[in-house]
């Protein structure tokens, strides 16, 4: 699939800046506590030595990216990410899509994998930012309020089909990496974007469409097939 090993590079992006900082603060400390002082610098290097480890193991843990086993089949759309479904409801223009549509919202904790993909195969005809404001995002209205970027995709199994989906940055989750620019072809399940600690996705599908989720369902994101024609 597209864009393996994205999450990784971010995730050793973070590991190198902070251990720069640390062996920074370490041999300030050094200098500092030189001397008489110096078991007190001791003590001060090595706590700052523990905490970046346990940096690191959580990044390594927060930016994990396993292959999507993404299901075959015509009019299939798959969950763009991992987490909770918190929000279903109906909308008379959806972003977009142009017209009536299921809104179907998933929750991403600071716990889950935070790589989205591909719901459906076929053409990435926009990819929209939209500053704004950094809300919690266990609101499902935070999409009205928040930093967010809007991904359109137009089917190529169903000509003229269009589905939306919209990433949402949170209280913590301030940074939206998308993989993907208009004008990319991708199959469904492949990864498009990150985004960088607790966040929301809100996927806009055709209301046409027969939902195979109901709210509560923790969905996989490339898996688990939130609605088919």
């Amino acid at each position: 699939m597209k864009h393996a090993g994205m999450a990784r590079l971010a995730a050793l992006k973070l590991i190198y800046l902070t251990l720069i900082i640390a062996m920074a603060l370490n041999v300030l400390a050094f200098l500092f506590f030189a001397g008489k002082h110096k078991t007190i610098g001791l003590v001060i290097t090595d706590t700052l030595a523990a905490l970046w480890i346990l940096f690191v193991l959580f990044t390594l843990y927060f930016f994990r990216d396993p292959t999507a086993k993404t299901p075959s089949g015509p009019g299939l759309v798959v969950s763009p990410g991992h987490g909770k479904v918190d929000c279903i409801d109906r909308l008379d223009e959806g972003p977009f899509v142009g017209g009536p549509c299921h809104r179907i919202s998933i929750f991403l904790s600071v716990i889950n994998i935070h790589v989205q993909n591909a719901p459906i195969a076929g053409k990435i005809k926009c990819v929209t930012h939209t500053p704004g404001q950094f809300v919690s995002a266990l609101r499902a209205d935070s999409a009205e309020h928040n930093e967010n970027v809007l991904i359109g995709f137009d089917s190529s199994e169903l000509i003229g089909e269009k589905i939306g989906l919209r990433l949402i940055a949170g209280v913590l989750a301030r940074r939206i990496v998308p993989f993907v620019k208009e004008g990319d072809d991708l199959a469904r399940g492949d990864r498009i974007s990150l985004i960088q600690f607790g966040s929301r996705c809100d996927l806009y599908i055709p209301a046409r469409y027969q939902l195979q989720v109901k709210l509560g369902d923790k969905v996989v994101g490339g898996e688990t097939v939130m609605a088919s024609r």
